[in-house]
């Protein structure tokens, strides 16, 4: 391939996954970040040991910077965002004013380029929360599903804002664009923030016999490993037909309680733990899960590993990288 491609938040979960499938798959591939929560581990150490990989340790918020990376770029994947609700409601006003002004500066950037096809904006499900709180949300969710928005006074919607907002600067900007809306995508190098590596940090950390905490054990999500994620990711990039649409990404079915993630867990670690139910999580919708018709009818692509592989390879990476290697985690 030909191409060259910018992916903004680099060194992060899905960025690293993307660049590695991308330039195996023969593209050129430059990657961004500042390492806020992305780190510079063995995964990626080996990443850029390719000479189709190459890295560029920037601030975002920085637009000099951000511009002097250069007009040769054929598409640009922009993930780089304050995430995770620990971030978010630790800093929210950082949280939609800085997520706004990296969406600016990338779309600056994007501008400038001689020879550009596509920008690939990383939105968010939370985009939905509006809606699943005051009206009927249908479930799955389709993307033509209408928005609406949260309490002001919550600190998670400063996150579900600066989506929604660059949602629309990509609507507005005059660029060829793609939009994709993640649910539920895990696996490994992915941080300790998230519900799958959490309890499996949980259920390394535990005495046989013991009982292990969990979350609105009832609520009910559909997960999509990063393999299946970042193929996703590939044929959005290859197929024209993407072009201008905004997309659901992840997995319609099945759709699981956090109960039955958490027995998966357990049970594929070889513990004899139970789960001990704990009080929902405040925000935390009851369900969610993405209606993938749209995605299906133009590129036909359904999702190859089930739940138990993928925790199972999850559970693989952070025995030997995180819990008995001592290995670095993103933030």
């Amino acid at each position: 391939m030909s191409a060259r491609i910018l992916i903004t938040g680099g060194a992060g979960f899905i960025g690293t996954h993307l660049a590695k499938y991308l330039v195996d798959s023969g593209y050129t591939v430059c990657l961004v970040d500042s390492f806020l929560r992305g780190v510079r581990d063995r995964d990626l150490e080996i990443l850029l040991s390719k000479q189709q990989a190459t890295f560029n340790t920037i601030d975002l918020l920085n637009r000099e910077a951000v511009l002097s990376l250069g007009s040769d770029f054929d598409v640009i994947f922009h993930l780089a965002a304050i995430v995770g609700v620990a971030h978010v409601t630790e800093r929210p006003y950082e949280t939609l004013v800085d997520n706004v002004k990296m969406m600016d500066n990338v779309i600056e950037l994007a501008k400038k380029q001689t020879k550009f096809s596509r920008l690939f904006f990383a939105s968010s499900s939370e985009v939905y929360a509006g809606t699943l709180k005051y009206f009927q949300l249908p479930l799955p969710t389709p993307e033509s599903t209408g928005l609406a928005i949260t309490p002001l006074e919550e600190s998670r919607t400063s996150y579900m804002l600066s989506k929604i907002v660059g949602e629309v600067m990509c609507q507005q900007a005059g660029l060829p664009f793609t939009i994709f809306r993640p649910h539920n995508v895990y696996g490994p190098r992915m941080g300790m923030v998230h519900i799958i590596p959490e309890q499996l940090r949980k259920i390394w950390e535990a005495d046989p016999d013991t009982e292990v905490g969990v979350y609105s054990p009832d609520h009910r999500r559909s997960f999509c490993f990063i393999d299946d994620a970042v193929e996703m990711l590939k044929k959005m990039l290859e197929t024209e037909a993407c072009a201008g649409k905004t997309l659901n990404l992840g997995n319609e079915s099945p759709e699981v309680t956090i109960r039955k993630v958490v027995q998966t867990c357990i049970d594929i670690t070889g513990k004899k733990l139970t789960i001990k139910a704990l009080s929902p999580t405040p925000g935390s919708p009851e369900r969610r899960a993405p209606d993938m018709k749209q995605f299906q009818k133009i590129l036909n692509y359904q999702p190859k590993v089930s739940l138990t592989e993928g925790i199972s390879k999850t559970w693989a990476w952070y025995r030997e990288h995180i819990f008995e290697g001592s290995g670095p985690t993103a933030r």
